[in-house]
């Protein structure tokens, strides 16, 4: 039986697709970089479920198209290819449907954007440096095995080992859609390398996932950055501690949530170009105040939802890691898995995949859908 209800929302988005198509060859929209790239993005997404909607309606005409067969036909051999025809057609209905609704579920416009990841140590001291770093090649490891790109910004190495803070960006496709269920706090339970009594400590680390901003997110005064120069450090190299390539940003920024003006100062050695340097520190300048600027979108979110998957709060413990046990849990949804050793070393897909049918089913019950 054809759901006329979700049919009749997909001829609506129909007619807004073909809009879309016409309006993004309108010179006046080209000319409007900021709606182009809205409107693109919005095309693109527009797409997908005008293709699903086609292969939907397909289905429902062949089923209609095979009861009328097997009530008119008498030729046995037509009988059973409207049988066959019948029996695919329904059996392709039900994934259809859930394909569709997860496309109609209004899309979180920052997930096709790049990230900025930032792991800081917490409670725990040394130990907690030490975690931060272990999570920091975690995410490496993982990210390599999507085929993106890490750069790291900054970095603050721990005494006995790890971070005590390490900010890094990541490049590809659908980053933050994927990253963004990282963000809260990370605990783990250890013995830590600097225990002599061989006791399991409790330690803490953060880890923020913001979305990369690009030019046309946030406005910018460049004119009021100051900036200032230093000698990177690091090991070995000639152009260690001879070049200033090292770059320095500061920035007078208004909060328009609390009307109070901030200073934010950004330093960025990644690398021993400074115009990189320069352009890679705006680029997380952007970020920040991206990131600010929404923090009252995402925090609506949170309020409206039962699920603390990905709202964004940087504050909730989200996962323990359990060293003794080999066990890590995700206090979000309950899910625990006892695979430690490969989960350190990247293999925290199938987490990912468990927070987003999790987040996917509350949004569905949000959209009614």
């Amino acid at each position: 039986m054809a759901d006329n209800s979700l049919l009749h929302r997909l001829d609506g988005l129909v007619s807004r697709f073909e809009e879309v198509g016409t309006l993004i060859t309108d010179p006046a929209v080209i000319a409007d970089m900021k709606r182009f790239v809205k409107l693109n993005k919005e095309y693109r997404d527009l797409e997908k479920i005008v293709k699903a909607r086609n292969e939907y309606v397909k289905a429902l005409d062949g089923i209609t198209e095979a009861k009328h067969l097997l009530e008119t036909e008498q030729d046995a051999e037509m009988r059973e290819m409207a049988r066959e025809e019948l029996e695919q057609c329904n059996g392709r209905i039900p994934a259809l449907e859930e394909e569709i609704k997860l496309l109609l579920i209004p899309a979180d416009p920052e997930d096709d954007k790049n990230a900025i990841v930032e792991i800081r140590g917490g409670t725990g001291g040394d130990e907690a440096a030490i975690f931060a770093g272990d999570l920091y090649r975690m995410y490496v490891k993982y990210c390599e095995s999507k085929g993106w790109k890490v750069a790291v910004s900054s970095f603050n190495e721990g005494a006995a080992g790890g971070y005590k803070e390490i900010i890094f960006t990541v490049t590809g496709e659908k980053v933050y859609g994927t990253l963004k269920y990282e963000s809260g706090v990370h605990r783990v339970q250890r013995v830590p390398a600097t225990e002599t009594q061989g006791r399991v400590h409790t330690s803490a680390a953060t880890v923020a996932v913001l979305p990369e901003a690009d030019e046309f997110d946030v406005e910018i005064n460049e004119g009021e950055i100051k900036w200032d120069t230093f000698r990177s450090g690091g090991a070995g190299g000639q152009n260690v501690n001879k070049v200033e390539s090292g770059v320095r940003l500061r920035y007078i920024w208004k909060n328009p949530v609390t009307n109070v003006s901030e200073e934010i100062l950004i330093e960025c050695t990644e690398t021993r170009d400074q115009p990189k340097n320069k352009e890679r520190a705006l680029t997380r300048l952007r970020s920040f105040i991206y990131d600010k600027e929404h923090q009252k979108y995402i925090d609506d979110i949170a309020s409206r939802r039962k699920t603390m998957v990905s709202t964004g709060d940087r504050s909730a413990k989200i996962r323990t890691y359990n060293y003794p046990q080999g066990r890590i849990t995700d206090h979000r949804i309950n899910y625990t898995l006892y695979n430690l050793s490969a989960f350190m070393d990247g293999d925290i897909q199938d987490c990912i995949d468990h927070l987003i049918v999790a987040e996917n089913a509350e949004r569905m019950k949000e959209s009614e859908l």
